[in-house]
């Protein structure tokens, strides 16, 4: 048995520490403080309040971690840690798996430059179930490898722990399976599917996804809604095309690295045991495009074939007449991370923007979902104006006495959950949008509303609205003509005529067809 040489073992150790370093560094440095959060984050922000097995919007996972960061006081920096640790923790499974392919330093450094320099920065900076989902698909890769090295048991069972937790994360992992069991058919290893240790594994993860299972049977299963509608109002109109070429963009500096690996897989002998991962791979991107899935969702796909190319291309240029290819291969990352630093993430000021709209709109940047060029990119615009927004509905809720149960209506979700967030008067704020539709408390009887409004019907809200109450005023929400939001104004709407509570369950009946099926509680 060789040797293992404490020298060589510090050395790596330190290399990892300092890629993970430089990764926190990075994504706390991408974000300007002149921005807010993005309009999610304040939805799974709010769900630390209202823990449950299920979600419209998403699986629990989040709001476990949501539950976690208001532990830790709730501020800006644990929000944007967590999703950072994600990504750190995938660089990790790419260095731990080029670790097991046997690679070594340059290897080693190869895959972490390409991971650390790709689309991973701008999914890590936002508090959202995707950066955990890269992170469950790399990690799940990197049991396969191990299991297939070692032929241990015990490697059945993590897999199925990180499946469980990807699942209760985001449903997309299902993808993953979809992918790779068809793969494990091609290959010797379909020899697993006699094992009593698989199945035994499988009904462990079963057990640990059951009381969301059970969560989306006692509530109608609304993921069927939320897919039905996803499909026709987004998926119908991906373009499978669009969606081919967004793949080559994700690691676009690590293209011949990913490239390298898929190779490598049919050719180089050493990664026979692994040939799967070749047909898994296009097995996977077979059932995204027949699904018309959003491009980003195959993102978690990518990590763990920079590992097998990493230590592919080691390979390959071992020799000193390949050897000036090395430093080229690893500046790639960089040179195409540099004009992505620039200007995909929000680390400019609004003014700057409007400074160097032209080059901003030359890349396409400034067009919105509305077809429309505007003055920030609609995700920058997306995280301005909640502070002012909350603090509006601060002032105007400090008006009324506390005697008086008083809604707070908002049009979306991003309205209801910054305003909870940034709120001074713990308010509670709600939505007839997404999750919201679930958090209502009807167990007082309102007599006032405080209406928050966007878009082109704040005047019709006030004609249909006003006449039910006794007084009404407005105010200007929204001033910052960056943010999305922008106009919003929050109506104030006292002494009810009508019984309110009555009106808003007969709009959440309509608004939760999906669980016409089931008891509905707020009937």
């Amino acid at each position: 048995m060789p040797t293992v040489n404490p020298t060589w073992m510090r050395s790596k150790t330190i290399l990892l520490y300092a890629f993970i370093f430089l990764k926190f560094l990075l994504q706390y440095a991408l974000i300007s403080p002149e921005y807010d959060l993005q309009r999610d984050e304040y939805l799974h922000l709010d769900m630390a309040n209202h823990l449950a097995w299920g979600y419209l919007s998403v699986p629990p996972f989040t709001s476990w971690v949501s539950y976690l960061i208001k532990l830790l006081g709730n501020s800006v920096f644990w929000v944007k840690f967590f999703p950072a640790l994600f990504g750190a923790l995938t660089l990790v499974m790419v260095w731990k798996t080029i670790e097991a392919l046997k690679g070594t330093m340059y290897a080693l450094i190869l895959g972490a430059t390409c991971v650390l320099f790709s689309v991973l920065l701008r999914l890590n900076t936002l508090f959202q179930p995707n950066s955990f989902e890269v992170l469950a698909w790399t990690a799940f890769y990197f049991i396969v490898v191990k299991y297939l090295d070692t032929n241990k048991v015990r490697w059945l069972f993590a897999g199925a722990v990180v499946f469980a937790l990807g699942f209760l994360n985001k449903y997309n992992i299902a993808f993953l399976l979809v992918g790779l069991l068809p793969a494990l058919l091609l290959t010797k290893q379909w020899r697993v599917f006699g094992l009593k240790s698989f199945y035994l594994a499988a009904s462990l993860a079963l057990l640990l996804i059951l009381p969301n299972l059970l969560w989306q049977f006692q509530n109608g299963f609304p993921v069927i809604h939320h897919l039905r509608q996803l499909s026709e109002l987004h998926l119908a109109h991906v373009d499978r095309l669009a969606f081919l070429r967004s793949q080559l963009l994700f690691f676009v500096g690590s293209l011949v690295v990913i490239v390298s690996g898929l190779y490598g897989l049919v050719r180089y002998r050493p990664f026979k045991p692994y040939r799967l991962f070749f047909w898994s791979f296009f097995f996977t991107l077979f059932v995204f495009l027949y699904f018309k899935a959003k491009d980003y969702y195959a993102i978690g796909l990518y990590p763990i074939y920079i590992a097998f190319g990493a230590v592919y291309v080691e390979a390959c240029l071992g020799t000193k007449r390949k050897a000036f290819l090395k430093p080229v291969l690893l500046v790639l990352p960089l040179l195409f991370f540099l004009p992505m630093y620039l200007y995909i993430f929000p680390n400019r000021s609004p003014e700057y923007i409007q400074q160097h709209a032209d080059k901003y709109q030359a890349l396409g940047l400034l067009r919105w979902e509305d077809g429309k060029d505007h003055a920030l990119p609609q995700d920058f615009a997306d995280m301005l104006g909640w502070r002012e927004l909350a603090a509006r509905v601060d002032s105007i809720y400090s008006q009324i006495p506390p005697s008086e149960k008083t809604l707070v209506l908002c049009d979306n979700y991003g309205q209801a959950g910054a305003i909870n967030y940034y709120s001074k008067l713990g308010i509670k704020a709600v939505s007839f949008n997404a999750d919201y539709v679930d958090w209502f408390e009807l167990d007082q009887r309102y007599v006032n509303l405080i209406r928050v409004k966007s878009g082109r019907e704040q005047h019709q809200e006030l004609r249909e609205t006003a006449p039910f109450f006794e007084q009404t005023a407005f105010v200007r929400a929204v001033t910052n003509p960056y943010a999305r939001e922008f106009g919003t104004v929050a109506f104030l709407f006292t002494g009810a005529k009508i019984n309110i509570n009555e009106r808003i369950q007969e709009e959440l009946l309509a608004q939760k067809p999906y669980r016409k099926r089931v008891n509905f509680p707020d009937r």
